[in-house]
């Protein structure tokens, strides 16, 4: 019982950290461009799992040609694209929108894994799906003129992250019967910061000279994205996998648009309004139909 209540609680740390992390990565993009936020977010978070790697007494594992190549795929989807659209959709939108979007996150994965495993979700998830979406999309066209402009844009950004998030993670099911989840969550960074790096140094847009002139707010909250959000609460997420099963964690995710949303509201002074509580309710109604124990 003792057991099971640390597991919980640290749970909820790891999902308020995530809650946290939308605001720290938009007031990243207030300060840096779009690749330099992502590229030096991934190589801290590189450097933070490869040191857990290490912690933890695993290594590195032998990589054979088709291994690569889907642990490239993954890196592609999961930290590369994901990242860009990421970061580039918070600079757009406000970290309110964001932790509503990122809510979807348990639905778009359940229907991608449906989709690629052929797995029927039934009329009750399906409605899940659908409430989870629809209470979303009210919250990105309530916007004054709910027209597609760039807050919109933005929004449209964070959903194609998590659906190129969640695509990757199609992959991860699959690779994780040869390698651990840290061993492949290691490569995946590596290879995906390597691109985001080469990308950034490339880019007529990017300015990783910036970096050197950071403030120390700046490279706190880089830290704080790379080491807390990308490495460690991850890490919490699998062991509580592990320990509270899959269905019992996915409700834990819950709370990450709840922190979301408050800590931006706090710290940003986001204006939060009628429709946000709806998208919010939503996504909980939707999640809750759509991870319920087939009848």
């Amino acid at each position: 019982m003792a057991d099971g209540r640390r597991a919980y609680a640290l749970l909820l740390v790891a999902m308020a950290i995530w809650g946290v992390n939308l605001s720290a990565v938009k007031a990243l993009t207030d300060s840096l461009d779009v690749l330099t936020v992502a590229a030096v977010r991934m190589v801290v978070a590189t450097i933070a799992l490869t040191v857990l790697l290490f912690l933890r007494r695993e290594c590195l594992p032998a990589l054979r040609g088709r291994d690569l190549l889907g642990l490239t795929a993954c890196a592609l989807f999961m930290v590369y694209g994901n990242q860009i659209l990421f970061a580039s959709g918070l600079s757009r939108t406000t970290a309110t929108n964001g932790a509503l979007i990122m809510s979807l996150g348990p639905l778009v994965s359940a229907l991608l894994a449906a989709l690629v495993f052929r797995e029927a979700l039934g009329a009750r998830r399906l409605a899940g799906v659908a409430i989870g979406f629809a209470g979303v999309a009210l919250v990105i066209l309530n916007r004054p003129g709910a027209q597609l402009g760039n807050g919109s844009l933005g929004d449209l950004l964070i959903l194609s992250s998590l659906v190129c998030f969640s695509s990757g993670g199609i992959a991860v099911q699959k690779l994780s019967k040869a390698f651990t989840v840290l061993q492949i969550s290691v490569v995946i960074h590596v290879i995906g910061s390597v691109l985001l790096v080469l990308h950034a140094a490339l880019s007529p847009t990017a300015r990783l000279a910036d970096l050197a002139e950071a403030s120390t707010t700046t490279w706190s909250l880089i830290l704080y994205s790379g080491v807390l959000a990308t490495a460690l609460a991850a890490l919490v997420w699998n062991l509580s996998i592990a320990r509270l099963g899959a269905a019992r964690t996915a409700m834990g995710f819950y709370w990450v648009p709840i922190f979301g949303v408050g800590f931006a509201v706090v710290f940003l002074g986001e204006a939060l309004t009628v429709w946000h509580a709806v998208g919010l309710g939503s996504v909980i109604v939707g999640s809750r139909l759509g991870f319920a124990p087939r009848q």
